[in-house]
Parts: C-alpha cells; structure tokens; sequence
C-alpha cells in the first residue's frame, strides 16, 4: 500500500470558505468526463446492491442442480448460473453489498480513529507525537495485505472480524497522512494568530486546522476504499473472509474458479466487477486530487 504524502495536495494558506471552496472543487469535477462517468457507475453499482430486494425476487442462495453452470444469456438468467445453479445475477447485486460494505466502512472507521490520532500527533507535536507515530511504524514494518491475512486468520472468518482486520491495517497510513497534513498547517500564519487572540487547542483545530487538511485526508481516503474492497475480496477468496453461503465478490471468484475452463465469462463476472470498482475509485480520487490542485 502506498502511503506517500508526497502527491497530496499542499494545505491552503488560509482558513478555507466552505460554501465557495467546496462549490469550486466540485464545478472543476464535475468538468472532468472521466470522474463523471465513474461517480455515475459507482452510484448504479451501489443502487444495485442497496435495492437487490427490489430488483430481484429470486434467492441468493437457493440453487438447482439442474441450472448448474448455464451461460451467459440464459432465458430468466440473464448473467447464467453459477456452480450450484445460483442465479449470476442475484449473486452479484447481493455480493455487491457486502464488498461494498468491506470496502467502505474499514476506511470509515479508520478515518474516525487514524484521523483523530494524526490530527493529535501533528498539532501537539513532541513526545506524544513521537509516541504516536513510532507505534504506527511499527506497524508499517509489516505488509499491509500479509498483516490483514494475519489477524484474519488469528481471529477466523466472518464478517465482523473481516471488518476488524481491515480497519486495523487502514489505521497506520491515515495517521501519518493526518499527521503531514496538520503539522504543514500548524505552522502557517493564522494559527499563532488564532492562538493570540485566546482560542484554545481544540477550537483552533476544529475551526482552523480541520478545514484545510481535510481536502487531501477526503483523496487519500477515496483512493483507500478501492485497497479496501481488493484485500476484502482477496481475504474472501482464501476463506479468511464472509462464509458461505454469502454471496461476495471475492468468495464467488473463489468458488467458481473451477468453472474458468468450462464458462470463462461466466467466472470472470465478480473480477470484473471488483476491477471496475477499484478502478472507479481511484479515478475518482485522481479527479479530486487534480480538482483541488489548481494555482
């Protein structure tokens, strides 16, 4: 996982305007075709896995061993059937959900934790930001996919556990990205002037700080959540993951590998959708990035 700092945007020089700031970055987005189409594809795909219910009457996990494997194009299955005689497209607007939720809360909970902890760290500076960051490089010692297998793994399969493993390897690099950001800002200007006129440290990083570094914490977060749903899916496909029967996109990889020969198209259909949202993500975060970068 790359968790250079180097490519994020500088801090602004003065307390941001919310309404006029954000509205700028969002016209310039909204400018950008590519981040567009994505943010439209990623909304269709997160339509589809909230509203499954509602888009199909058929059970996730109830097979026939009659409809096993059918192709793609399949009168009443549409995406074909899987190993078990699933209905593809079910799954897929099912597993939607739970890669989705793999791939956003960890961030979530990580932002909540991992920001708190950097904000701290690069506001108040010396030991307790030494304490901090020195335990966060601590972890950074280890592989960021080979830790999330390991805790898995210690603490089994499941969701809850997924999640915990995930959010634990999330925490390190939005720390030390928090912890730039705010230590650039502290030493700008307005903060000894915040500080001269009697604003306490928790005010000034809340009304001061918190505003002009959450411009490049917000990108490197967009670009997490595609790392997120990948390890998700890869923990799933070795069975440190959601169980079975779940529908997920990794598991389903997993369980219809041996298909690969038999209905390529129909194997792929999870990776490819895994690939597409990644893919989205990150394209997301460059065009916010780029958004947020102009002189």
């Amino acid at each position: 996982m790359n968790t250079s700092t180097a490519s994020l945007p500088r801090a602004q020089a003065a307390p941001v305007q919310g309404g006029s700031y954000w509205s700028d970055i969002g016209r310039r987005l909204l400018r950008d075709r590519i981040a567009v189409g994505c943010m439209i594809l990623l909304a269709l795909i997160i339509f589809g896995a909230i509203a499954a219910p509602m888009l199909t009457s058929v059970d996730p996990t109830k097979g026939s061993a009659l409809l096993r494997l059918k192709p793609i194009g399949t009168a009443g299955h549409w995406l074909g059937t899987d190993e078990l005689g699933r209905d593809m497209l079910t799954r897929l607007l099912y597993g939607g959900r739970m890669s989705l939720l793999m791939g956003i809360a960890p961030v979530a909970m990580a932002l909540a934790i991992g920001g708190s902890l950097g904000m701290v760290a690069g506001f108040v500076g010396g030991k307790l930001n030494a304490i901090i960051m020195r335990s966060v490089d601590v972890v950074f010692a280890f592989p960021s996919v080979l830790l999330a297998v390991a805790i898995a793994g210690a603490l089994g399969a499941g969701i809850g556990n997924t999640l915990l493993a995930l959010t634990i390897v999330m925490v390190p690099p939005l720390v030390r990205v928090t912890e730039s950001a705010v230590t650039q800002v502290r030493a700008v200007e307005f903060i000894d002037a915040a500080r001269a006129s009697g604003a306490g440290s928790v005010q000034i990083m809340r009304a001061h700080v918190l505003g002009n570094v959450i411009g490049p914490v917000l990108v490197y977060v967009t670009s997490l959540m595609s790392v997120s749903i990948i390890m998700a899916a890869g923990l799933s496909f070795i069975g440190l993951g959601v169980k079975p029967p779940t529908p997920e996109w990794g598991l389903m990889l997993n369980t219809l590998r041996n298909s690969l020969y038999s209905q390529p198209l129909l194997a792929a259909l999870p990776g490819v959708l895994i690939f597409i949202v990644s893919l989205c993500f990150n394209l997301v975060a460059d065009a916010l990035r780029s958004a947020m970068e102009v002189k």
